[in-house]
């Protein structure tokens, strides 16, 4: 399949605490990414540094395993600088860790970084025609139909980037 030159060869998917939202977006983004042909490097973090070390939340993995997304071995680590560096693409889930992340990258362009060799930044729903624009809800504090929801709006949203990212 062909892909469009704008197709990123790496992909950083950023929540809050990376317990939750992005390690599920991680693993369901990378099997879709393969099943579509994408060589493509996905990988997750949190703006927070809470949980660093710690694997998923075990609901978040119990309703992704039940899906067939295994994430128990994933395990959480925080935002850093050097991501902005070694991937194309970081999508955050909702709209405070988009506006974290571009402070970050906003400080590194201070810094006298290149504007081309920072990481682009954009919501994880911006290209899903049917959650584009709204944050994928944080479910820690919610129930099971929260975990749910997660779910169900990460494959969609993961699925219309890579629909995106299609030769026309």
């Amino acid at each position: 399949m062909l892909m469009k030159a704008s197709t990123p060869s790496s992909v950083l998917l950023v929540c809050l605490g990376n317990i939750c939202r992005s390690p599920t977006a991680e693993e369901i983004f990378r099997q879709q990414a393969a099943i579509a042909g994408l060589n493509m490097k996905v990988d997750s973090a949190g703006t927070g540094d809470w949980h660093i070390g710690h694997a998923p939340d075990i609901r978040a993995q119990r309703h992704a395993k039940s899906h067939g997304y295994n994430i128990s071995k994933l395990v959480a680590r925080q935002v850093s600088a050097e991501d902005f560096y070694n991937f194309d693409l970081i999508l955050a889930m909702d709209t405070q860790n988009l506006a974290d992340l571009q402070a970050i990258k906003d400080e590194l362009l201070g810094a006298n970084s290149n504007e081309e060799s920072l990481a682009k930044l954009a919501l994880f729903s911006e290209e899903d025609p049917t959650y584009g624009g709204d944050s994928v809800p944080d479910p820690y504090k919610g129930d099971g139909n929260a975990f749910e929801e997660v779910i169900e709006r990460i494959e969609s949203s993961s699925k219309a980037w890579i629909e995106s990212w299609k030769a026309v």
